[in-house]
C-alpha cells in the first residue's frame, strides 16, 4: 500500500518504567506488517556526548527541564516519522511523556512552576497544531513493588537511584490517566493487560492483544493492492476495550 498517502494504525504502549514495554513490542515482530518503534533512550543516553538521561537522575533540579524538552522533540519526532507498513507499534507517547512524567516532576518541584508552564505551553502548541494522532493505547498494567524488583535486576545504570515511591507516583498517574480517566485526556480507546506476569505466562498475555492490533492491520492490507499479510493468522478471541475519553 501507499503509505505515504495512508496514516498508519497507531498503537501507543504505555506503562510505568520496568512494566515489559520492549517485551511487549518484541512480541510483535514476527508479524511483516507491523513498524515497531521503541523508545529513543540511546538518543537520550548520547546527544553530541551527552547522557541527558544520566543528568537528569543525577540533578533532576538542574536537568529536568532539558531533559523533558528533548524526550518531547524525540517523541514527536517518532509520532511523526513515516513508516511503510499500514500498523505502528510506539513504545510511549508525546502523551504519557506530558501527563505521566512531566507531571510527576511537578508535583515533586523537580520543575519550576516557570519551567512547566513552558513544557505545557510546548505540549498544547504540538496537540493543536502538529498532527499527532493514537488509534489504540495498550496500557501494561503492572504493581510498583513487582516493577520496583524488575528495574534493581536490570541495573540499568542510570535508574539505580529511582525510589519506590517515585515509582508508585507515577503508576498513581497511569492509572488516573487511563484507567480512573481523572487526569488529563486520553487519547485513544484503552486495552489493559495484566503485565505483573512472569515471563512463562506473559505471551500468553500478550496474545490478548493481537486480535484488536492485527485484525485492524488485515483490513487495512485487504484494501492494499499489495496485500500483504501478517506471517501469522489472528485465532485469538477479541476482549473488550475502555472507550477514549476527553475530559
Amino acid at each position: 500500500m501507499n503509505c505515504a498517502n495512508s496514516r498508519p494504525f497507531t498503537v501507543l504502549v504505555e506503562g510505568n518504567i520496568g512494566s515489559g514495554k520492549t517485551t511487549f513490542l518484541e512480541h510483535f515482530r514476527q508479524f511483516e506488517d507491523i513498524t515497531l518503534l521503541t523508545e529513543p533512550v540511546e538518543e537520550w543516553r548520547n546527544l553530541k556526548g551527552w547522557n541527558l538521561l544520566d543528568l537528569m537522575y543525577s540533578d533532576p533540579a538542574k536537568w529536568a527541564m532539558t531533559f523533558q524538552a528533548y524526550v518531547s522533540l524525540t517523541m514527536l519526532e517518532m509520532h511523526r516519522r513515516p513508516t511503510s507498513t499500514p500498523v505502528k507499534l510506539m513504545e510511549r507517547s508525546i502523551f504519557s511523556a506530558k501527563y505521566c512524567f512531566v507531571e510527576q516532576m511537578k508535583r515533586l518541584g523537580t520543575l519550576h512552576p516557570a519551567q512547566f508552564a513552558v513544557l505545557d505551553e510546548w505540549f498544547k502548541f504540538i496537540n493543536t497544531e502538529i498532527p499527532v494522532e493514537a488509534d489504540l493505547i495498550v496500557y501494561l498494567k503492572t504493581t510498583p513493588s513487582i516493577v520496583y524488583d524488575r528495574i534493581k535486576k536490570r541495573a540499568r545504570s542510570e535508574e539505580q537511584c529511582v525510589p519506590l515511591s517515585y515509582i508508585e507516583e507515577l503508576h498513581k498517574l497511569h492509572e488516573d490517566w487511563l484507567i480512573n480517566r481523572t487526569h488529563a485526556d486520553c487519547p485513544a480507546p484503552v486495552l489493559v493487560l495484566d503485565a505483573d506476569l512472569d515471563l512463562s505466562q506473559i505471551t500468553e498475555e500478550y496474545k490478548k492483544s493481537e486480535h484488536q492490533i492485527l485484525r485492524k492491520a488485515v483490513n487495512v492490507v485487504m484494501q492494499s493492492p499489495n496485500k500483504l499479510s501478517p506471517k501469522k493468522p489472528i485465532n485469538s478471541d477479541a476482549i473488550q476495550i475502555a472507550p477514549k475519553i476527553r475530559l
